[in-house]
């Protein structure tokens, strides 16, 4: 199973984000949507699970919740917006993986035997950050992720 993730659109959906995203088998938004057309446009790509974030306001806030579980055939993903409300021991309760986005740096560490992944920003560009979107690969162990840069067009593993 593919799973597309992005984070921090700010109402700003790209078309290289779309791009790269076609032939996820699920879309992981982990919030600040900014305009739930977004949501509707990744739809169509894929089936999207979607938290709001901190700046989501209107009908993001009341359509989206602050977190959600995505299956991805056997794993357990726990998505929220910003890592620092976290409010669960993520190994106790099950889950193989956490997707958040907050920080608009893209990341993967592991903790405790969950992965923790964040695919950055793929909204306006802040400060001096790379616009961003990951591609998580469950299909082989050890699971493989890739970020790409939507302005520079490369992928760094992760």
């Amino acid at each position: 199973m593919l799973v597309g993730l992005i984070s921090d659109t700010h109402g700003l959906m790209r078309e290289q984000a779309l791009a790269t995203l076609q032939g996820s088998d699920l879309i992981i938004h982990a919030g600040d949507v900014g305009d739930y057309a977004i949501i509707d446009q990744l739809s169509a790509v894929a089936p999207v699970v979607a938290v709001r974030g901190n700046v989501d306001r209107g009908e993001c806030a009341q359509r989206l919740p602050e977190s959600a579980i995505a299956e991805a055939g056997p794993v357990s993903i726990y998505v929220l917006h910003d890592i620092q409300q976290l409010d669960l021991n993520p190994a106790a309760a099950g889950f193989h993986i956490v997707v958040s986005g907050h920080s608009h740096k893209h990341g993967r560490n592991e903790r405790g035997g969950v992965l923790y992944l964040n695919p950055g920003s793929a909204g306006p560009r802040r400060f001096r950050l790379p616009v961003t979107v990951a591609r998580l690969d469950l299909r082989s162990l050890p699971w493989s992720v890739d970020f790409i840069d939507l302005l520079a067009g490369d992928s760094q593993p992760g």
